[in-house]
């Protein structure tokens, strides 16, 4: 019988272990980017600075009116003790959602990096312009 509850002991710390680093994923902190959103005649642009990443660490999607940006920018370990004046940089998780202010058409987005510079490039449709049409006899 000691066993039994020796045993139920170690389930319940383990699950009790889980649901701590559960709960730290769930409430653990998250950068978020700053962006640039512009247009011109014929594509929507968004530009944002995030230096330091690895390309492997970074996912952009479009769903529907959203761009998502997500990523994780990892911090250089050193060894020893640090004493800070300044921390400024953040390390770690971040993500942007932005609501695209006209219609794109996705499947032709074009992303680049370059400098620490992202660099999203998706066309306009643009529905609105008169557009005559031709009839043939």
């Amino acid at each position: 019988m000691a066993t039994f509850f020796k045993k139920l002991k170690k389930e319940t710390e383990a699950k009790s272990k889980e649901t701590e680093k559960t709960e730290e994923k769930w409430f653990e902190p998250e950068g978020q980017l700053a962006v640039d959103v512009y247009q011109t005649e014929k594509e929507l642009v968004i530009q944002s600075a995030i230096a330091g990443i690895k390309l492997a660490n970074l996912d952009i999607s479009i769903e529907k009116d959203k761009l998502m940006i997500k990523g994780k920018r990892e911090k250089t370990t050193e060894e020893g003790e640090k004493n800070y004046f300044y921390q400024e940089c953040y390390w770690g998780s971040f993500s942007r959602e932005i609501i695209l202010p006209v219609e794109v058409d996705p499947s032709r987005a074009d992303a680049s990096f370059k400098e620490g510079i992202l660099t999203i490039r998706m066309p306009k449709i643009e529905r609105g312009k008169k557009r005559e049409i031709v009839v043939k006899e």
